[in-house]
């Protein structure tokens, strides 16, 4: 069957935005908590979000602008502080998380509003959220404005992880006891990390001896 081709280059953002978000999933999501110069509290989840290396320790998201053009809170904060916390977020969390997507004015502090408690992080200013299963400190590494979007790369200084989650010794974290909850489409999907599949990583000496052996 042949698939249905869409030309990006002549369709509208709303319309790419929706295939897109739609098509790319499950995407994690990363809570991300800031602070303005003047010491206001922000939080939000965002969804374009994932990790991009280890040397130097690398997360990138992606935050959408305001449909004015403007910067929204965390990206203003971000950019203007160099500094941010990733929280991940676990189903504990989910209508918390979910409240912090308010489009609230940028006085409004959602940590407080959503009556979630935070932890003072050790290398920058912005809380972590306590109840997050894993929290990373970051500053700014780079920051590329793409149209629309502002795409925010941040190196991890500080990397925070729940007791109960961690083996200190083998650094073995318990992924599923996490209990991750990942964005999917449409208005408001999520999905659990609860139905796995697990493969073995193949490696071409023993691929390729065992095509020899059979031949």
């Amino acid at each position: 069957m042949t698939p249905m081709q869409f030309d990006f280059t002549n369709l509208d953002a709303p319309s790419r935005y929706k295939l897109m978000a739609a098509a790319i999933t499950p995407r994690p999501i990363a809570w991300l908590t800031t602070q303005s110069p003047q010491g206001v509290r922000n939080a939000a989840p965002y969804s374009f979000f994932n990790m991009m290396g280890a040397a130097p320790p690398l997360v990138a998201i992606g935050l959408m602008r305001r449909p004015d053009g403007t910067h929204k809170d965390s990206a203003h904060n971000i950019l203007t502080t160099r500094e941010f916390v990733v929280n991940l977020v676990a189903e504990h969390d989910a209508a918390a998380m979910n409240f912090t997507c308010i489009d609230a004015p940028p006085d409004c502090d959602e940590l407080a509003a959503a009556g979630v408690a935070v932890a003072a992080s050790t290398a920058i200013a912005p809380p972590r959220i306590a109840s997050a299963p894993v929290s990373m400190e970051c500053r700014l590494f780079q920051a590329i404005e793409a149209g629309t979007s502002t795409i925010v790369l941040g190196e991890v200084v500080r990397f925070h992880v729940r007791d109960d989650l961690i083996d200190p010794a083998r650094l073995h974290v318990d992924t599923l006891a996490m209990n991750l909850i990942a964005r999917m489409h449409g208005g408001g999907w999520y999905a659990r990390s609860t139905d796995l599949l697990q493969f073995e990583r193949p490696t071409w000496a023993e691929w390729h001896g065992a095509l020899h052996a059979d031949g």
